[in-house]
């Protein structure tokens, strides 16, 4: 055996007319030729563009896929596993986030050499992402419309828009444990975007004055805040890297580009979990 080189063990599976392989299972060749460059002549960098949005929608997949599981779990009352399942949505965030600062290699100008054969497709496209945004209660039945050419991406929003909302499921979870939830709460209309309830806030006051108390219900209302402040850094991360990358100009879609992207980091998931900390500490 050559110098550097480890001995293969005889257990090693070596065939695989029979036995599954590791590209059989993940669909590698599925996978690996799924990038498909515009450019004429192809730019280099062009690949890196594609494979920063394709891994980010396989983790998108992945948030829905844990984010409804949570909203089943609160439904039933299983605080433990939905705790599981956010904390794991708050490390796929932080992955998100990272991926952003690889795109932020792609100088103004390498972009410039192949942004025009993108033609309209851009990110704000994305129905994964305005699925997760749904399921976190920013929801906008104005978005379907963007959809009506592709009936599944629709049909997943429409599913999105018209279940309670994670944050929904949450309240309902704590009404039923006790806490004197405001009850148009707990009957509003979950297809519209949930707005701000100065009600809601002494409920959370009085969990947070006593978290031993009720320390199921304290650590999931941190878990939401870290969940949402990692989504903001995401905005954030991705309105920077645009900036840099394009500056003012407008997006392919036909946003106004980082102006819109800015006017998202005004929305808010859950208003009166951010309320709640003026009040804390604050004598009755």
């Amino acid at each position: 055996m050559a110098e550097n080189q480890r001995p293969l063990e005889d257990g090693i599976v070596r065939d695989f007319k029979v036995n599954l392989s590791y590209g059989r299972y993940l669909h590698l060749d599925e996978i690996l030729h799924a990038q498909h460059p515009v450019s004429t002549p192809e730019h280099h960098d062009e690949l890196l563009f594609i494979l920063q949005h394709q891994t980010s929608e396989l983790w998108l997949k992945l948030v829905l896929h844990e984010l409804r599981a949570v909203q089943r779990q609160l439904a039933k009352d299983e605080l433990r596993p939905a705790l599981k399942g956010l904390a794991r949505v708050k490390h796929i965030q932080r992955t998100l986030t990272e991926q952003w600062s690889v795109l932020a290699t792609l100088t103004p100008s390498e972009y410039a050499e192949f942004r025009s054969f993108l033609g309209t497709s851009s990110g704000f496209q994305s129905y994964q992402y305005r699925a997760v945004e749904f399921m976190l209660g920013n929801k906008d039945r104005r978005m379907l419309s963007i959809f009506d050419a592709e009936p599944d991406a629709r049909s997943l929003l429409v599913e999105a828009l018209e279940t309670p909302s994670v944050y929904d499921e949450f309240l309902r979870h704590l009404s039923r444990h006790g806490h004197d939830v405001p009850v148009e709460l707990l009957q509003r209309d979950v297809t519209l975007p949930y707005t701000f309830n100065e009600d809601l806030v002494p409920v959370f006051k009085r969990i947070y004055s006593d978290p031993e108390q009720f320390w199921g219900a304290y650590e999931a209302c941190e878990e939401l805040v870290d969940l949402e402040e990692n989504f903001q850094l995401w905005r954030f991360r991705h309105l920077k890297t645009v900036e840099r990358t394009i500056g003012f100009k407008r997006g392919t879609g036909g946003s106004s580009g980082v102006d819109f992207l800015k006017a998202a980091l005004d929305l808010t998931f859950f208003p009166e979990l951010y309320a709640v900390r003026t009040e804390i500490g604050v004598p009755r």
